[in-house]
């Protein structure tokens, strides 16, 4: 099915849709798991978008992403100003992550406070976004729903306790996939809702003893 984003695409600062309004939704969602503006960043940039990236201002706009700007921000045409007068140590580098990689994969690792994190993800097309690795941990984010990712022992009843604490907040939740790296070790779970979360929810997460950390993951995909 063709929809009409395929067909016109993104309402974004050109010149790409693929490198420049999906460069910039990566870095958007990149910056929730440090909880706002890094303060350092490494950019890992593959295929095209190490080979002809800077050509379409995707440093300009994953720089801008993390940032906190939208792909329609004008902002991003001087992002990288931005960051330099920001004080921001943000550092680009080209690298290969193997040939199952999409063309358009960034790898990003950031770092804010005592907050470090790292996220790979791709641009698909047309504005599309697809998150494959958050911290080591395999995940299929797209950027279509509001997220909540968090990291907690693997314990019995605790995908029960908080789905029931967002029940109580009249959260539905869209998916919810669990991911372990082993029996009894830390858990990873990405919970995809309907409907965005408050922060009140993510601090009410935070505060269950067997969670290491959550992070909200706010929607950036038009559609």
């Amino acid at each position: 099915m063709v929809s009409l984003l395929d067909i016109i695409g993104p309402v974004m600062v050109g010149p790409s849709s693929s490198h420049t309004a999906g460069a910039c939704r990566l870095g958007l969602l990149a910056r929730c798991l440090v909880g706002g503006t890094p303060e350092r960043a490494t950019i890992e940039l593959h295929g095209s978008f190490a080979r002809t990236g800077e050509g379409h201002g995707t440093d300009k706009a994953i720089v801008g992403g993390l940032m906190g700007f939208r792909p329609d921000d004008e902002r991003l045409r001087t992002a990288l100003d931005i960051m330099e007068r920001e004080g921001l140590a943000y550092t680009f580098e080209k690298t290969s992550l193997g040939e199952d990689a999409h063309p358009n994969t960034v790898r990003i690792t950031l770092e804010r406070g005592e907050r470090r994190s790292q996220m790979v993800g791709a641009s698909l097309g047309a504005g599309r976004v697809s998150v494959s690795e958050i911290d080591g941990y395999p995940v299929e984010i797209t950027g279509n729903h509001d997220t909540i990712v968090l990291v907690a022992e693997d314990v019995k009843g605790s995908v029960a306790r908080i789905a029931g604490l967002l029940a109580d907040n009249d959260l539905n939740i869209a998916t919810l996939k669990l991911t372990r790296k082993e029996r009894g070790g830390d858990a990873f779970m990405v919970i995809e809702l309907d409907n965005q979360p408050p922060e009140a929810v993510r601090d009410a997460l935070r505060q269950l003893p067997w969670v290491s950390w959550a992070f909200r993951l706010d929607r950036v995909n038009a559609g």
